[in-house]
């Protein structure tokens, strides 16, 4: 029999593997272009050794403080039982400012809504760049292919975007062995390069990115924004925690990740020591000829793992963003019985995949995308590092001096990097700048709306108590009828507009009666015995309230089945269930601009039903349409 600890020891090295197989993508295909993009574009940096040392010593600082120490060590403590992701460090900020900070909630909010936003931006960039730049490899040792390599990396996206609904922790099996391969392969060809110039490893000192700043002025700025590129992933790592755990993803950084890229990038600089022409593609330059077109192939399958990183982060923040109220509801697929973080999101993955489309064949080129690519994610890393300073702050209790000093570090780094990639816009960048501020205004539209409908809702209703007297069981006009109904409402401190609907046009209560209502709570996940509450008002009625946190699904059968450890016993199966579908009708004084209550009105009109999102047996609701005018 196996024991216990070998089956703890098997269980995390196949959550290591399953997390190089999703997390790490994105970081360990950047050695494709990376030095490509810091020698090449609008800077045109001289292939001189000086440069050479002081980029290679700019990418492995950057890897170091940004990925290695601000989000392995410090982000990725800030995990929301469990859960990562910009959502869930907004949350956990949140939660730390005092009731009296107004104004820093509202920033934090901002902000923390906004890199969400940015996230989009960046999913739609990476799959394109990564697969486009692997094949690009084609064209190295012949113009062949040079026609071929849109329509194949078109195929390749159809693929991937397909394998969505089979979830992560299948993919992540799958990708896992591959990428380890790929990251050994990484590192093998470093090695080589490294072995015949030796000399590059002085590139560790971190006196040479001094000397490379400070002598190439506003180009060695300029450069900053290609360097960013190698830590692309870090915010999507941080997103994926929830799939994988922190653990496994750490343990895959420092005794696989990290090694194999530095040794990567550095054999790149060692070979582009000995030949500066190699800067045509100074990645395929490391492989042996014969060797190239399996390295294309491998590099190919390799983006699209690359691609799944990025994927995955979006399926979690658009559920996450869904609960908290900031979208309407959307079909959210759970893919694994044992991992509630393994996920799908069908509309989510039908927007990425048709936006990165046609990305690549409006820019076509990777050394094109370089200059759309990073904006989005240096923007993201940077809201991470404000907010980061609030949950120090206000929740790990730090000094002031201390978070100071820590988060002040990251900021260097991080407004650097913003800075230079902001120099991008004109030339791509504006792209994942549009879709973040579409899905930003999508976000905040959502979110007015429904404080707006469930005003006017609250307003025309009644307090749920005061109805309970009035209807009791002697009125004549009423009929009590054997059995049970859930009303499901928003505020179950007030009688639902369903109820008042049903009494009037069908002049019939159920002799159990409970108004349900759904809290998503600021937390990843709650235990089971803090998700429901049952108050008993009398004369049959009863308010259930069902909290869960922003990262688990909401299901009536697990609700119904808790009530009845608090005295409230209810069999689904015969249970009826009464849901109100509130019709938006624009009004000639809107409290929203008229695009905007148009915008509302066309969300409300194609969220998800409540009958699927709650998991209600189709079979037992009734839906009744309610006008509200706005």
């Amino acid at each position: 029999m196996t024991s216990s600890p070998d089956r703890h020891n098997r269980n995390t090295s196949l959550l290591v593997l399953g997390a190089l197989g999703v997390v790490y993508g994105d970081l360990g295909t950047s050695p494709l272009y990376v030095m490509k993009a810091c020698f090449g574009g609008s800077q045109s940096l001289a292939v001189i050794p000086q440069n050479i040392l002081g980029v290679l010593s700019l990418i492995l600082w950057a890897l170091i403080t940004v990925i290695s120490v601000k989000y392995i060590v410090f982000v990725m403590r800030a995990d929301n039982r469990g859960e990562g992701g910009i959502l869930a460090l907004m949350s956990l900020a949140l939660s730390g400012i005092e009731g009296h900070g107004r104004f820093r909630k509202a920033a934090v909010l901002a902000l923390g809504l906004f890199g969400a936003c940015l996230l989009y931006g960046d999913g739609i960039i990476t799959p394109a760049i990564s697969v486009l730049s692997a094949l690009e490899g084609l064209n190295v040792t012949t113009t062949r292919f040079e026609h071929w390599v849109v329509p194949i990396t078109l195929v390749v996206l159809v693929v991937l975007f397909m394998m969505q609904s089979h979830g992560t922790g299948k993919i992540g099996l799958l990708f896992g062995p591959i990428i380890l391969a790929w990251f050994f392969s990484l590192g093998l060809l470093g090695f080589r390069g490294i072995l015949e110039n030796p000399n590059v490893l002085t590139a560790i000192n971190p006196l040479n990115a001094v000397w490379f700043l400070s002598h190439n002025g506003g180009t060695g700025f300029a450069v900053l924004g290609a360097v960013f590129l190698a830590c692309t992933g870090g915010e999507a790592l941080y997103a994926d925690m929830g799939h994988f755990g922190r653990f496994p993803i750490q343990v895959g950084w420092y005794a696989v990740a990290l090694p194999s890229l530095v040794l990567n990038y550095f054999g790149q600089g060692a070979n582009l020591l000995a030949d500066p022409a190699a800067i045509i593609n100074p990645f395929y330059e490391l492989v042996p000829p014969s060797m190239l077109i399996p390295m294309v192939v491998l590099a190919a399958i390799a983006t699209v793992i690359a691609s799944q990183a990025i994927i995955s982060g979006v399926f979690s923040m658009t559920r996450q963003a869904v609960l908290l109220g900031y979208l309407p509801r959307v079909q959210i697929v759970q893919t694994s019985s044992a991992e509630r973080g393994q996920i799908y999101v069908p509309v989510a993955n039908k927007l990425l995949f048709a936006a990165t489309v046609a990305v690549v064949l409006g820019f076509k080129t990777s050394d094109n995308l370089a200059a759309a690519y990073g904006v989005a994610v240096t923007l993201a890393m940077l809201i991470d590092t404000i907010i980061l300073y609030f949950v120090a702050v206000n929740l790990w209790k730090w000094r002031l001096p201390a978070a100071i000093m820590v988060v002040g570090t990251f900021l260097l780094f991080d407004v650097s990097f913003c800075s230079s990639t902001l120099l991008k816009i004109p030339q791509g960048g504006w792209v994942p700048l549009v879709v973040a501020l579409g899905a930003y205004t999508v976000m905040l539209t959502w979110r007015r709306g429904r404080q707006i409908l469930n005003v006017r809702l609250n307003s025309q209703c009644m307090p749920l108590d005061d109805f309970a007297k009035i209807v009791v069981p002697a009125d004549s006009k009423i009929t009590r009828v054997s059995g049970a109904a859930v009303f499901m409402s928003g505020n179950s401190r007030n009688t639902p507009p369903t109820m008042l609907h049903n009494l009037r046009y069908n002049k019939v209560l159920h002799e159990t009666t409970a108004v349900l209502s759904v809290v998503i709570e600021e937390v990843a996940r709650l235990p089971k015995n803090e998700r429901v509450t049952v108050e008993n008002i009398g004369h049959g009625f009863y308010r259930i309230e069902a909290r869960y946190g922003f990262m688990e699904s909401p299901n009536v059968r697990e609700i119904l089945e808790l009530c009845e450890a608090q005295g409230l016993t209810m069999n689904i199966d015969i249970t009826g269930f009464f849901v109100g579908n509130a019709v938006v009708c624009p009004t000639d004084t809107p409290q929203m601009a008229t695009w905007r209550m148009r915008l509302f009105a066309f969300m409300m009109r194609n969220a998800q039903p409540p009958t699927a999102f709650f998991a209600i047996p189709p079979n037992q609701v009734v839906e009744l349409g309610v006008q509200v005018q706005l």
